[in-house]
């Protein structure tokens, strides 16, 4: 049901940033999520100002009963970014960015994109791991871990994070470090949105002054799958890469005779550099002619190309952890895409390891430091009618890889029920969330997210 407009006015007089209301311009846009199909009416929309806000449309929501989410970039896989008849809190306005530079630090509040965080810290020749899209929110990715493209050199964006402001459900303004509410300062690290708005993040900085990266496309097949990733394994920590058996899509580079076939589409990035950098690459190259070879120099900025803004895709998706991919793995692999009926079909994987797996896996609350592959299955679709199949096709797909304990990545998580939260938080690492969600959100006033409830 629509707020009063008595209480809509309450809540615009009481903040510094805008409301949006159903009626208003602009609703529309404001309540379009980065993924498509999603189609959720919020009763209105807050564009918050600063912490004040942030706490005052905390404490509304928990008040009026509203049910309320939080979006940073808007990229959540399961759309959790917005909600039908709550509120929407948007973060989209944080946008300040302290850097030191000398300190190698930065103070980011939560409103800015992976892309524009790392555009403006690379002036200095700077750097904090983020994924792998600009247009994703850095207050989510980080929440969920972060892996991207310097993981395996200086580990996930939370190894990276120093300290936090959060607001919690009460409305209290908390800081979140290693000596202050150390066990939030946990929670945060990998246990997503449960516990309060973070609002700004204090970040350490490498120095990443240029890479050797870029885009090189493959024939797909399984033994250049295969060998891929035992090079991705053995490359020095310094190469971190994203490989995807998928279905080519009509990039103006790639002959029109390979669109709509099976290809390897990798990202690699090698944060050193030079001529280390292109000895690094050299393997990859050499496993089959490349299709495409846009590997090259540059600024580490240059690898977050700019989304275009009316792209919304719709897909259904599984994340999980594998420790083998060889041959036999690959074929499956091979076979699954080539039998999609999807517009697209994808294999994402992503060899992990590094300096990510020396942190020990009670360190923080993402608990598969020990895991070597991340894969990620995905069929692109546009008609509704056509998800059940998809659906299916994905999920099949996934147990015909899954390898070891089941896991997965929180932040690739879609809508998949309680039992797939419990495997982003396995053993001891859920035990421990949940003690941590009771002291800090009793209510699970913060539940649309991949949700800790606080039990009893």
């Amino acid at each position: 049901m629509p707020l009063e407009n008595q209480a809509v006015a309450e809540l615009r007089a009481a903040l510094h940033g805008r409301v949006i209301a159903p009626d208003d311009s602009g609703y529309d846009k404001a309540r379009t999520v980065f993924y498509g199909g999603i189609d959720r009416r919020p009763a209105v929309i807050v564009r918050a100002a600063d912490d004040g806000d942030v706490a005052r449309v905390i404490t509304f929501a928990r008040d009026q009963g509203l049910e309320l989410a939080v979006r940073s970039g808007g990229h959540s896989v399961a759309g959790h970014s917005v909600c039908e008849g709550g509120i929407v809190l948007d973060l989209a306005d944080l946008r300040g960015l302290e850097i030191d530079a000398a300190k190698r630090t930065a103070w980011a509040q939560a409103g800015l994109t992976a892309g524009e965080y790392t555009t403006a810290v690379g002036a200095h020749g700077l750097a904090t791991g983020f994924g792998d899209t600009a247009s994703v929110g850095i207050g989510g990715l980080t929440l969920g871990g972060g892996v991207g493209y310097l993981g395996r050199k200086h580990g996930l964006t939370i190894d990276a994070l120093l300290a936090a402001d959060v607001v919690t459900a009460d409305g209290k303004r908390l800081r979140a470090d290693p000596e202050t509410n150390p066990d939030l300062f946990w929670a945060i690290r990998g246990g997503g949105g449960n516990f309060g708005v973070a609002t700004r993040f204090h970040y350490r900085l490498h120095e990443v002054k240029s890479i050797v990266g870029g885009m090189l496309v493959l024939p797909a097949t399984p033994e250049v799958i295969a060998s891929f990733v035992a090079e991705a394994e053995a490359a020095p920590e310094e190469l971190s890469t994203i490989v995807n058996v998928m279905t080519a899509p009509p990039m103006p580079f790639l002959p029109a005779e390979l669109h709509g076939k099976l290809v390897v589409l990798a990202m690699l990035v090698h944060s050193g550099g030079g001529e280390a950098g292109e000895r690094a690459v050299a393997p990859f190259r050499a496993l089959a002619a490349p299709l495409a070879d846009m590997i090259r120099p540059m600024r580490y900025p240059e690898i977050y190309p700019p989304d275009a803004e009316d792209y919304h895709p719709v897909a259904a998706a599984r994340t999980l952890f594998l420790d083998v991919i060889d041959r036999d793995v690959a074929q499956t692999m091979v076979d699954h895409v080539r039998a999609s009926t999807a517009q697209m079909a994808v294999t994402q994987i992503r060899v992990l390891g590094g300096a990510m797996a020396r942190v020990p896996a009670e360190a923080t609350a993402y608990a598969h430091r020990a895991r070597r592959v991340m894969v990620n299955v995905a069929a692109l679709y546009e008609r509704p009618e056509e998800k059940p199949a998809h659906e299916a096709w994905v999920t099949g797909f996934a147990a015909g890889l899954r390898q070891g304990a089941p896991a997965a990545y929180v932040n690739f998580l879609g809508n998949e029920g309680e039992a797939r939260v419990r495997e982003a938080y396995p053993g001891s690492t859920w035990d421990r969330l949940v003690a941590i969600k009771r002291r800090y959100d009793p209510g699970n006033l913060f539940r649309l997210n991949q949700n800790i409830p606080p039990g009893t």
